[in-house]
């Protein structure tokens, strides 16, 4: 039976990192066995031996984390689905998986490329496709049948599919082009080239990798609804491409194919303190392109970029990523992308070389516009200088109508706060450009009017952080009509809602997810607006809070092959990714660089997912090794440490080694997954050797303290696991006597500000955690809500950044600790989870939803008339341990009659003051009489 009343960091991180070299089991009743065996070219094979799934149908078809993806270049990809089912202990027992080069075999059961047969298995996903080698545009449709827990065979899905992309350079039957190769000239190069297609078509796709952006037209229109693609990389070692189904744009005879492209980070056009200006990719923008079309005869087509093409340039004058874009709408040109054009006037495109990174599919969610936004208020500080108040920060653009004379030249300025005369204060957030040049154009369009009626228009390969923008030179007097602003993020799926009886935290808990999407496009990054780079402390501390409210598993695997591809030979990694080669000096401490090794971890742990890790292995464990050759008695002292605590330094060496140390046990899981035992026992003698040295140097064993005492200090040794169990207590208690010298209020930095809140309700202490959480005056992130937040901040005080992640892990212990919502680390993925509700405080209600990999979790509880209510919803195919706090066994009701004996409870147990519930998948209704305000203590 396990543990209801206490998830302790220590046990759940030694849990899994199998210290002693050797892979640990949990045999869990009547739910599942499993072995794992991983790959280094296959990926991850989870193979149990008894299933726990099924259900009525299967749904949800997933390839490589993705619905119906085209162009992938993962040579056998992985295929995941989900089991329906209102039936408890439903499970499936076996699949069969079909996979065809045409629907209409699968309309006869025919998988001529893959027939899986009856597999014996609850495995649901990443199933490697084991059918016939796939080549370069292969198309692959695939459907799955499922055997439930009583060996009935279910109706097969629904029809799914992916396409292969271009798998080795020769398929691209194309040349690198570009206008230029100067840096410096700023009009973003038109490419454009006619066409004829002679024969019924049946299938075209266009295979497309244009640095730094693209937009790409076929016949006049604009195709995909896709932002700033391809996605950043560093582009020296890694270039994206992407594939579009071109098939009911293209005609019989004359077809026109347009192309604009953007410098976006390939070629940043504006100076700043990460001088990627100085990018060892930097180029001018360029192109590389294949159409490919399919005729019903049989035939095939190849076209491809070459010197063939015509260039000119048009209206957009300039583009920056940091300073925005420049647009002038005289200098349209009608008809350019259609058939017919007369581009006599243009010039043949140049060949380029081509970048020096090697080409790979873009296999995750592309940006997208997400929502319009209508500003709330519209100000005038001074004449001619109008100030829109969108209500809301957030990343994206602003889209501009305007009716006025030709020549007629608007300025948009953007950002998040007001001087106090009510003009844009841009002055915290354009510090860094302005260190290198204060000339320097900064989070601002212009666009120059062409007369003639209303023109609506924004920018391409631009974004902006912001909530304010400030026109000048509008002809008239502008309304709240004149403007609406565009939110844009990586398209990622929703995974997660949360609501509860204080309206407070519901505020932080949507706050928390406007910074989480503004800051996740194509990389995780820090802030929309002054940097929007991708540091990796900021990352790994809001990769939990990413995982239970959105879906961004894909966005997370091309990060962690960017931070792969920025690792140098000694192991060492930098503080931002993708980077120019800035930030490997005192900002790259583990704190910072162990997002290499946690975010794999974490889709491990949520997804199930061992690939990133397993593919990963020689560099999670060469930074490890790296992190050894800087300790000194095993304690590293490199790095931010703490960052923005409020008033209370700590030591950067506590907080660091502690990361080490995590990160050496990470490598250890590694290793065991791989079956590299000497590794596994090298990395797990190494993690016991840190915290024997860690409680060395910082355990006072007279005052009970670590360090300075400190609450980050405390927090941080509670949370990473690395108090030895005699001192926990004691650690505990000094703990909670700083917060209450605090007032109950937060004195930490960003990593404090992650341990403090999951370390408290690790070991029994949620009421505590909470009374921090809902403070209202400074510090606290109640404090920026009662200011008018939308978004969390950067520091305490608010004086910098207004739109920061690195605060946002509060999001995530909504879930864990109110909720109750956790993954079991023993069971990756959910396949089993916890269900530990805490009613602490004034709490009268909580309602959350996870949209696991298995499918749908809830957790929904109140207190009505002196009862305690608890709705659970477990998947099917999985197992949970549900927790019903300050209620003694015999006490608790499922759906009306004694708990102790209701279908699907496969066992109960008194677990100090809760009652604690062993069941299948299924819909639950739990009641107890009520001990409102209290919360389980182990």
């Amino acid at each position: 039976m396990r543990n209801c009343t206490s998830a302790r960091a220590p046990r759940r991180w030694q849990n899994i990192c199998a210290l002693d070299g050797h892979a640990r089991q949990r045999v869990i009743p009547n739910t599942y066995i499993m072995i794992k065996v991983c790959n280094l070219l296959t990926g991850i094979l989870l193979i149990p031996i008894f299933g726990a799934i099924a259900g009525s149908h299967v749904e949800q078809l997933r390839c490589e984390y993705l619905e119906n993806p085209p162009g992938i270049d993962t040579a056998q990809p992985r295929l995941s689905w989900i089991l329906a089912s209102n039936e408890r202990g439903q499970r499936q027992t076996a699949y069969q998986i079909l996979v065809a080069d045409g629907a209409d075999q699968l309309k006869k059961d025919v998988g001529n490329l893959w027939d899986s047969g009856k597999v014996s298995s609850d495995q649901t996903t990443f199933v490697v496709y084991g059918g016939k080698p796939l080549a370069s545009r292969q198309e692959c449709f695939w459907k799955i049948r499922s055997w439930d827990k009583d060996g009935r065979v279910l109706p097969w899905s629904e029809v799914a599919s992916w396409d292969m992309g271009l798998l080795g350079a020769g398929d691209w039957r194309a040349q690198w082009i570009g206008r230029t190769t100067n840096v410096e000239e700023h009009p973003a190069p038109m490419f454009r080239r006619e066409l004829t297609l002679d024969g019924h078509i049946k299938r075209a796709r266009i295979y497309i990798c244009g640095l730094g952006y693209y937009e790409l037209y076929v016949n006049g229109r604009k195709i995909g609804d896709q932002l700033l693609d391809p996605g950043y990389t560093r582009y020296d070692r890694r270039d994206l491409y992407v594939t579009h189904d071109v098939t009911s744009l293209l005609n019989r005879g004359k077809n026109a194919i347009g192309i604009v492209l953007g410098n976006g980070w390939f070629n940043a056009q504006t100076k700043a303190v990460w001088k990627f200006d100085q990018a060892p990719w930097r180029e001018a923008p360029r192109l590389l392109l294949s159409l490919v079309v399919e005729y019903t005869d049989g035939r095939t087509d190849f076209i491809g970029s070459d010197g063939t093409w015509k260039t000119s340039t048009g209206p957009i004058l300039f583009d920056s990523i940091y300073g925005g874009e420049d647009y002038d709408a005289r200098r349209e040109i009608p008809g350019w992308n259609k058939p017919g054009f007369d581009d006599s006037g243009w010039q043949p495109a140049l060949i380029v070389d081509a970048p020096k990174g090697e080409l790979a599919a873009q296999m995750m969610p592309p940006i997208k516009a997400d929502g319009i936004i209508k500003p709330v208020k519209l100000m005038e500080p001074k004449p001619g200088v109008f100030v829109f108040d969108m209500g809301q920060n957030f990343a994206g653009y602003t889209s501009l109508s305007v009716k006025g004379p030709a020549g007629t030249e608007i300025k948009l300025r953007h950002g998040e706060r007001l001087f106090p005369d009510g003009t844009l204060d841009v002055d915290n957030i354009g510090e860094f450009v302005r260190q290198t040049d204060k000339t320097q154009q900064y989070q601002t369009s212009e666009y120059i009017l062409k007369g003639g009626g209303t023109e609506t228009w924004h920018p391409s390969f631009t974004y902006y952080g912001f909530q304010y923008v400030e026109m000048t030179g509008f002809p008239g007097r502008p309304t709240l009509d004149s403007l609406r602003g565009v939110f844009t993020h990586s398209a990622v799926p929703t995974a997660g809602t949360f609501e509860c009886s204080n309206p407070l935290l519901n505020k932080i808990w949507r706050a928390a997810g406007w910074s989480y999407l503004s800051n996740l496009q194509g990389i995780p990054t820090d802030c929309p607006q002054r940097e929007k780079n991708g540091w990796t402390g900021d990352a790994q501390l809001a990769a939990e809070q990413g995982i239970y409210n959105f879906m961004p598993a894909a966005v997370y695997t091309k990060w962690i092959n960017d931070l792969g591809d920025e690792q140098r030979p000694t192991g060492e990694l930098p503080g931002i990714v993708p980077t120019s080669g800035w930030g490997y000096g005192g900002c790259n401490g583990p704190a910072w660089t162990s997002a290499f090794e946690l975010m794999p971890y974490y889709l491990y742990e949520y997804y199930g997912d061992a690939k990133p890790l397993c593919e990963h292995y020689a560099g999670l464990k060469l930074n490890v090794d790296y992190l050894t050759s800087r300790a000194v008695n095993g304690i590293v002292n490199i790095g931010l440490g703490d960052w923005a605590p409020f008033k209370t330094q700590t030591s950067a060496d506590i907080v660091e080694t502690a990361y080490y140390y995590r990160d050496a046990q990470i490598v250890a899981l590694a290793a065991t997954l791989l079956g590299k035992t000497e590794d596994a026992t090298r990395y797990g003698q190494l993690a016991k050797q840190i915290k024997k040295d860690f409680n060395a140097k910082f355990f006072n064993a007279g005052s009970g303290t670590y360090g300075n005492g400190s609450q980050t200090s405390l927090s941080c040794a509670l949370y990473q696991g690395l108090v030895e169990p005699e001192n926990e207590e004691r650690i505990l208690q000094n703990l909670a006597a700083n917060i209450g010298e605090n007032k109950n209020h937060i004195d930490t930095g960003i990593l404090g500000a992650k341990y403090i809140l999951n370390a408290l309700t690790d070991h029994g202490r949620t009421d505590i955690a909470y009374q921090m959480a809902t403070q209202k005056d400074l510090p606290s992130w109640g404090w920026w809500i009662e200011q008018g937040a939308t978004t969390l901040w950067e520091e305490w005080d608010g004086t910098s950044s207004r739109n920061h992640i690195m605060f946002g892990d509060i999001s995530a212990w909504f879930y864990k600790a109110l909720a109750g919502i956790n993954a079991d680390p023993t069971a990756p993925g959910f396949k089993h989870f916890f269900i530990r509700p805490q009613p602490v405080g004034d709490l009268t209600f909580v309602k959350a939803e996870y949209n696991s990999v298995h499918g749908k979790i809830v957790s929904d509880w109140n207190i009505k008339n002196d009862r305690f209510i608890l709705h659970v919803v477990v998947p099917p195919n999985t197992g949970a341990t549900i927790c019903v706090p300050n209620a003694k066994l015999t006490d608790v009701s499922e759906d009306g009659h004694p708990a102790t004996t209701a279908p699907g409870v496969i066992s109960s147990s008194q677990t100090g003051n809760a009652a604690t519930f062993e069941v299948q998948s299924g819909e639950y209704n739990f009641a107890a009489p009520s001990l409102a305000g209290m919360v389980s203590k182990p």
